[in-house]
């Protein structure tokens, strides 16, 4: 519906006060969900609705939705949608005191601060989606394990939007344990945790494939607090996850069939190189300098106890760095394999301490891993390259 035919009308009545940090936390949360280029005008806007000392905030891509909430003084309910990231940025410069917003007609929104006056170009409210309501929780998953399960496998998702069953990963919920995994084809992703779930409703395993924007807007939501729990629910099309603060992310799931990436795991890499991550990635960030700037490829060339690292270019030469490295297998024989260099420094990015490099042959995926872990178990699988 085009706005402009409702242009007189007036706005529902809507006025309340607020303290200028509460507001500006919860819209800076939800400037990650807000469509920016869009052909939609409303996808651009935030909903503000005022209700019984609480001001909610909604923003949607028709995707992805969030809707947060702060404390205010309502005098009077109704809601508005302004354009959010003008609302956000006006918020900013404002000084540290009490905000005040009342509706106007034609949809205007009125914002006074102190002895400052604004006014914003609204849309009527009835052109904002309607978001699905959640059904009755049916988990509650430990904040700080979600967050640690998608920073080690959201990077592993496809950017090819033809690859629509890539482009997000699968979660994995169960009675006694969690996992997550994501691949792009080129290289798997794999992050496994025990965890005993005690909520009645999850009583058999739970599938849901997680398109990557809300993967990367769940890690930005999780907060720091350990004990903190996450609830998870689904309906046939979305999920819905409760974070504190009752901020509420709903996502539509991706629809396909995920690929069985069991059957790509390893099973006969036995040999075995131990080396720290920190001294690997910084060796690989040197060598890359040189490195041929379409296929990003390095050489890896164990020998007994060392490892050789190489690039080469026409274009800008070459490079060559040899570490120490700790044996962990029986198997010595020379090897030289290649990989993209910006797929072993995205899983050293996740990573600290020792790391275990698992290989059969030149032309076999590779498995590295963490050699301590904690209460995850990670696997990260990469094919090699042709150089």
């Amino acid at each position: 519906m085009d706005p402009g035919t409702k242009k007189s009308q007036s706005s529902e009545a809507m006025e309340f006060s607020t303290k200028k940090i509460d507001l500006l936390e919860e819209l800076t949360a939800a400037q990650g969900v807000v469509e920016r280029k869009t052909t939609i005008p409303i996808l651009s806007h935030v909903l503000l609705e005022a209700d019984e000392g609480r001001l909610a905030l909604t923003t949607t891509d028709l995707e992805l939705s969030l809707r947060t909430q702060c404390a205010a003084q309502v005098k009077k309910q109704g809601s508005a949608t302004v354009p959010a990231k003008k609302l956000l940025d006006l918020i900013r410069l404002l000084p540290d005191e009490e905000i005040r917003f009342r509706a106007q007609e034609n949809f205007w929104v009125q914002v006074i601060c102190e002895r400052k006056t604004y006014r914003l170009v609204g849309l009527a409210k009835e052109n904002f989606p309607a978001l699905p309501e959640p059904p009755p929780v049916l988990a509650r998953v430990p904040a700080r394990l979600l967050a640690d399960l998608v920073v080690r496998t959201v990077f592993a998702i496809a950017s090819e939007e033809t690859r629509y069953t890539l482009n997000g990963a699968l979660l994995i919920l169960r009675p006694e344990g969690i996992t997550a995994v994501a691949t792009d084809g080129h290289r798997l992703a794999l992050a496994e945790a025990g965890h005993k779930f005690t909520d009645p409703a999850l009583r058999e395993e739970v599938r849901v494939l997680i398109p990557r924007k809300a993967l990367l807007e769940i890690s930005r939501l999780v907060p720091a607090d350990e004990d903190a729990s996450v609830e998870f629910t689904r309906d046939t099309n979305h999920i819905f996850l409760r974070f504190a603060g009752d901020r509420q992310l709903i996502a539509r799931l991706l629809t396909g069939q995920f690929p069985n990436y069991e059957a790509v795991l390893p099973r006969e890499n036995h040999r075995v190189t131990v080396i720290d991550s920190g001294e690997f990635a910084a060796a690989l960030r040197r060598v890359a300098q040189l490195a041929d700037l379409r296929s990003q490829a390095v050489k890896l060339a164990f020998r007994a106890d060392e490892m050789e690292i190489s690039a080469s270019s026409p274009e800008y030469g070459e490079a060559s760095e040899v570490l120490p490295v700790e044996p962990a297998s029986k198997v010595r024989d020379p090897l030289t394999i290649g990989f993209n260099v910006n797929y072993l420094l995205d899983f050293l990015g996740v990573v600290s301490g020792a790391i275990r490099i698992e290989l059969k042959d030149e032309q076999s995926a590779a498995e590295l891993r963490p050699v301590e872990e904690d209460r995850l178990r990670y696997r990260y699988i990469v094919m090699p390259m042709r150089i």
